[in-house]
C-alpha cells in the first residue's frame, strides 16, 4: 500500500515536471509570443496563459480516463483544423530557433526558393491535419 501511494506520488511528480518542461518550451522557442504580437492581441496574455495551463490540465485527464467527447463534427473540424496551424507553428518556430532552413539552403547552395519551401511546409502540415481528422471523421461514423 505505501509503495503504491510512492509510486503514485513519484509518477505525477514525473508528469508534472514533464508537462512544464514542454510547456517551457512551446514558450522558449516563440511560438506563443509570435502568436500574440502577430494578432496583436498583447492585452489577452492571461488568456491565453490560463489556456494554456487548462489544455494541458484537459488534455491530460481526457488522455488518461475513458472519457468520450460527442462533439458535433464542425467542432472537432475546426478543432483539427486550429491544431494543425499550432502544429505547423510549432514546427516553423523551431526551424527559425535552430536556423535549421538558412543551413540547409547554404549547403544545396540555393540561392532562391525558402518562401516556396516554408509554403509547402505549411501546406503539407495542413493536408496532413485535414487527412487525419476527415479519416477520424470517416472511422467514427
Amino acid at each position: 500500500m505505501i509503495m503504491d501511494i510512492i509510486f503514485i506520488f513519484f509518477m505525477f511528480s514525473t508528469g508534472v515536471v514533464i508537462a512544464g518542461a514542454v510547456f517551457a518550451f512551446i514558450i522558449i522557442i516563440g511560438v506563443i509570443p509570435t502568436i500574440i504580437t502577430k494578432t496583436r492581441t498583447k492585452s489577452h496574455i492571461k488568456f491565453y496563459e490560463n489556456v494554456i495551463v487548462m489544455s494541458g490540465i484537459l488534455g491530460t485527464i481526457i488522455e488518461f480516463t475513458n472519457i468520450r467527447l460527442s462533439l458535433p463534427k464542425i467542432f472537432v473540424v475546426s478543432f483539427g483544423f486550429s491544431a494543425g496551424i499550432f502544429v505547423g507553428c510549432l514546427a516553423i518556430s523551431l526551424a527559425e530557433t535552430l536556423d535549421v532552413l538558412p543551413v540547409i539552403f547554404r549547403r544545396f547552395k540555393m540561392n532562391i526558393g525558402l518562401s516556396y519551401v516554408v509554403l509547402a511546409l505549411g501546406l503539407g502540415k495542413m493536408v496532413g491535419s485535414i487527412l487525419t481528422v476527415t479519416k477520424s471523421l470517416f472511422y467514427n461514423m
